[in-house]
C-alpha cells in the first residue's frame, strides 16, 4: 500500500462508521442544497449571501457560495465514501465557522440556537478524519484496488 492510500484512502473503522458517514454526508447535503439551490426551504445562493453579509461575513454571495458547496459536496463525498478525510477537514471547517459566527452567543442549546447541532456534525466529522471512511466506501475499494495491483507486481517480480 502506498503512502497516499494508507494516509487519506484507509480506514480502521467498521460498519458503524459507515452509517455515521452517511447519515451526516445526507444530512449536509441538505443543508448545502438549501443554501445553493433553494430546496428545502432555503433561500439560496442570493438569499443566504445578503444574510451572511448582515452577520459581518462578506462577501456574502461568494461565503454562501463556499459554504453551500463545501456542505453539499462534502456531504456527497461522505455518502459516496470518496476522500472522506478531505471532506470531512471542509465539513468541520464549515461547522466552526458556524459555531461561531452564528450559534456561539446563544449558548449551548438548539433550543436557543446554540451551538449543540454544530458541534455535534464537528465531532461526527472529527472521528471521520481520524478514522477513515469505515467499511463500505470508495476510499475502501481504491485502497484494496492499489494493494491487489501493488501484490500482484510484486509476486510478479519474483520467481
Amino acid at each position: 500500500m502506498n503512502a497516499f492510500c494508507a494516509s487519506l484512502l484507509s480506514s480502521r473503522g467498521g460498519y458503524g462508521l459507515t452509517v455515521l458517514r452517511v447519515v451526516v454526508g445526507l444530512t449536509f447535503m441538505a443543508h448545502g442544497s438549501q443554501k445553493l439551490f433553494g430546496w428545502f426551504g432555503g433561500y439560496g445562493l442570493a438569499g443566504v449571501g445578503q444574510w451572511m453579509e448582515s452577520i459581518g461575513l462578506s462577501p456574502g454571495y461568494l461565503m454562501a457560495l463556499l459554504a453551500g458547496s463545501g456542505e453539499f459536496f462534502g456531504g456527497l463525498a461522505l455518502v459516496i465514501g470518496l476522500l472522506v478525510r478531505p471532506a470531512a477537514v471542509v465539513l468541520a471547517v464549515v461547522s466552526l465557522v458556524a459555531m461561531f459566527s452564528v450559534h456561539w452567543v446563544n449558548g449551548f442549546f438548539i433550543t436557543n440556537n446554540g451551538y449543540e447541532y454544530a458541534l455535534a456534525l464537528l465531532t461526527a466529522n472529527v472521528a471521520l478524519l481520524i478514522d477513515g471512511a469505515g467499511k463500505l466506501s470508495l476510499d475502501g475499494l481504491l485502497c484494496a484496488d492499489r494493494s491487489a495491483r501493488s501484490g500482484l507486481t510484486a509476486v510478479s517480480r519474483h520467481p
